[in-house]
Parts: structure tokens; sequence; C-alpha cells
């Protein structure tokens, strides 16, 4: 591959034998970016994580590979090498019609009569989990949002209480996640690879047994609208189209919202202005009680605008890879079928020509007056773009709202004086030390 890239004109580097770039990315990808850019422009090749790849940086490149109007590259090649063995056939790992007809059915668990039900349970599960970290008061705040998102997805998703059944299943889930992200990509026991595997085989079992009793069933969680759901020709999903999906749905939820909303709660803590600012407008709704309704949500903006900065400055997936199918032209070179190819969120997100002072917090460049992530429609691609926008991108919206509601009308957060967070950025973003902060009730911080 890398001799034919040579000989199309695409400039670019192997990296060191056998590994290639792939540890210098894994250390700091924003300094491998730069450094090719500054050798070879926003178009170069290199060596990585046993592929070939090329990477197009820039809103014009996001716009080529996630609208793809000409269906020149597949998701499934791009991300069936790192998650094919543990969540195959998910939406990401199905493209063109198959894709399309796969969305079209799960459409039903993200219309308004679902997710009114979810924020019920939201509401419900994020208190009791508050509830919990209050008598904690001082801890890793990536390891309690991570537990926390897995106990709500085990009401939201599957509809299920706390309780052994459903720790056992968020065991398997989390081995699942781990193993996908590994850097053994073979099931040897005792590596999470292995772990992982044996997860995914639990899950499969545990919603096989399942199916049969949500089918026709009128609750409301995801894996019981999956179950029953039905698009406008008739079609509906197999019981094995089910398991892949729900598996896959709860990993994308649940690893990439645990990473966001980490670094949106570094920055407030960080940004304490902020933190203020959004918990006056949490007050000024005037509600009642704790739970935050869905009618509500679109009149809490302050969260919203902190919570797209968070995302800007560390995108849950920093790269989004692809494979061409054919060959392709962009900014003056061909991209030979069979190509790997990748854009960079975390690239586009830090560029000043696009952003004004683009290593700060500033939420406010989402405000009408700034507008910053309109300066280009593919300025800001948090959730991607094109055909396979991440379908649950308002649930993420939602969750996001309504834990920020009840964080800060209860309790004050802040970190030592003095400490900077150190984020791994790859594979998805997360602080090394766990990120310790100090979570203290509002009267007793007053």
């Amino acid at each position: 591959m890398a001799r034919n890239l040579r000989l199309n004109g695409i400039p670019g580097e192997a990296g060191l034998p056998f590994v290639g770039k792939s540890l210098d990315l894994l250390r700091d990808p924003a300094a491998v970016s730069n450094s090719m850019v500054s050798k070879y422009g926003t178009i170069y090749w290199s060596r990585a994580f046993g592929r070939t790849n090329v990477t197009l940086l820039g809103p014009d490149a996001n716009e080529f590979v996630l609208m793809d109007r000409d269906r020149n590259f597949s998701s499934k090649g791009g991300w069936g090498p790192i998650l094919g063995r543990l969540f195959p056939n998910g939406l990401m790992l199905r493209d063109f019609d198959d894709h399309r007809a796969h969305r079209r059915i799960m459409q039903v668990a993200f219309k308004q009569p679902a997710m009114q039900a979810y924020v019920e349970k939201l509401n419900e599960g994020i208190r009791q989990g508050l509830d919990r970290w209050r008598e904690q008061g001082d801890f890793r705040f990536y390891e309690a949002i991570k537990q926390l998102t897995l106990n709500t997805a085990a009401s939201v998703f599957l509809g299920m209480p706390l309780g052994p059944e459903a720790d056992r299943v968020n065991r398997a889930f989390f081995d699942s996640v781990q193993a996908a992200v590994s850097v053994i990509r073979t099931p040897i026991p005792g590596t999470k690879m292995w772990r992982g595997v044996r997860g995914r085989k639990y899950l499969e079992a545990f919603f096989l047994e399942q199916i049969p009793l949500r089918r026709g069933s009128a609750s409301t969680d995801m894996f019981t609208l999956l179950c029953n759901a039905v698009d406008e020709d008739g079609n509906s999903y197999t019981d094995a189209d089910v398991i892949d999906h729900m598996d896959f749905l709860m990993m994308a939820a649940h690893d990439t919202l645990t990473s966001s909303i980490t670094t949106l709660i570094y920055h407030l803590c960080r940004n304490p202005e902020w933190q203020d600012a959004a918990r006056r407008e949490c007050a000024a709704l005037g509600l009642s009680s704790d739970n935050l309704p869905y009618e509500r949500l679109n009149d809490i903006q302050i969260i919203e605008w902190c919570f797209k900065e968070a995302l800007r400055i560390n995108p849950p997936v920093p790269s989004i890879p692809r494979t061409a199918v054919r060959d392709c032209e962009f900014g003056g070179y061909t991209i030979p079928a069979g190509t790997a190819v990748a854009i960079s969120p975390g690239y586009t997100h830090r560029m000043p020509e696009l952003w004004q002072n683009p290593d700060k917090f500033e939420p406010d460049r989402f405000s009408e007056q700034r507008a910053e992530d309109r300066s280009h429609r593919f300025a800001w691609v948090p959730f991607g773009g094109g055909a396979h926008m991440c379908i649950g991108l308002h649930f993420a919206y939602m969750q996001t709202k309504v834990f920020m509601y009840q964080l800060l009308l209860n309790y004050r957060f802040h970190l030592d004086d003095g400490y900077e967070a150190d984020f791994q950025i790859m594979p998805i973003p997360k602080p090394k030390d766990g990120l310790p902060i100090h979570l203290r009730p509002l009267k007793e911080a007053a």
C-alpha cells in the first residue's frame, strides 16, 4: 500500500519499523498531526496499528468523507478491524442500503415518545447515583460516572432494576468495551480481549433468552422497543439483529458519554464562572423538584454550550476511520480503492482558522452572537455526519442535561489547587488519573 500511495503522489512516511506511528499516536495524537501537517500538508499517509492510512484533515475533508455523496467509503471497512470481533453488525459496521434499512427501523427507539420515557428513567437513576456520591465526597470522577452511566443503562436500555443480574450484564458489557480498545487483539486467556469475548458470549445468551419475553411487550426501555420496532414498510429486526444493535448501542452511548461528561466536569471545575452561570440557569427554571422534565430540556442553554465546548476540546471519537471502496479524488490526489482513510475531528476542532482561542474553554463560542461552529458546516463534528451521523446524539444531550441539572442544583465541585489533568486521547479521551474531584452539597459548600 505504501508504494502505491507514493506512486499516486500522496506524501507521507511510515514511521518506526513494525509499529509505525502507533506509539506516537497513543502518546500525543495532536503532536503527530501537527508534525505531519508541517511536513506534508493536510493530506498525508502514514502507518499505524498495522495499517497504512491516508489522513485527510480539515472541514472540507470531513465533508468529503462523511457526506460521501459518491459512496466512496465503507464505514464497516474502517471500524471492522477495531470493533468487528466484539460488536459485529452494529450501525457503524453496516454500509449504504443495508445501513439505511437498519437505521430506519432503529429510529423508533429515538422518537419523542421513547425519549420522554427515557427521561423519567434517567432522572430516577441519576438521583440514586448522586445520593451514593454524596457519601463519598472525594473520589475519581471518571470511574464514578462510568459506573453511573452503566447503572442507568440497565434501566433505560434494558428495563432492568439494579440487582445481581444487572450487575452481571454490566460486568460483561464493561469487559467487552475494554477489549474493543485493548492493544492485544487475540483472545489469549487472561487478556482483556479474552474477557471481552467471554462477555460478548454472555450478553448474546442473555439477550437471546430475553427477546421472546420482550416481543409484544408494551415496556418502554430501548431493548423492548427494538424487539418490536417496525419501519414504514413493515420491516423488523431478527433476533440476531436485536442482539447486535443492543450490544453496539450500549457501547456507543456508554463509553463516549463517560468521556465527554468527564471533560465537561473538568473544565467546569477549571472555570467556576461557567459552573455558576449554569447553576443559576437551572435554578431560574423554578421547578418544584430535582427532576428535569422532557418539555424543559430546551430551556437549558448554558449547559448545552458547555457540553458542546467539551465535545470540541475532546471529541469522544478523535479519529473516524473508513476504507475506500473505489478510486476517488480529493485535494488533487487519487486515493486508491482499498486504502484505509481517516479524518480527525480532534484536529479540526483546534484549527485557529475556524476557532478563536482554540485551546481555551469558551462555551459562548456556540452562542448566536459568536456561532463559530457555523464557520463551516463540518467545522464541529463530534457526532460524525452524513448517513452515519450518530443516531443517539439527542439522547446524549438529554442525559447530559438531566445529569448536570441534578448535579448543579445540589452540589458544588472543584479540583485541588493547581491541578491539571493529563488526558489520554486515544482511543477514547479520559484523564490518566481518573480525575480526582471534591464534591460538596450545595448548602454545605455555601
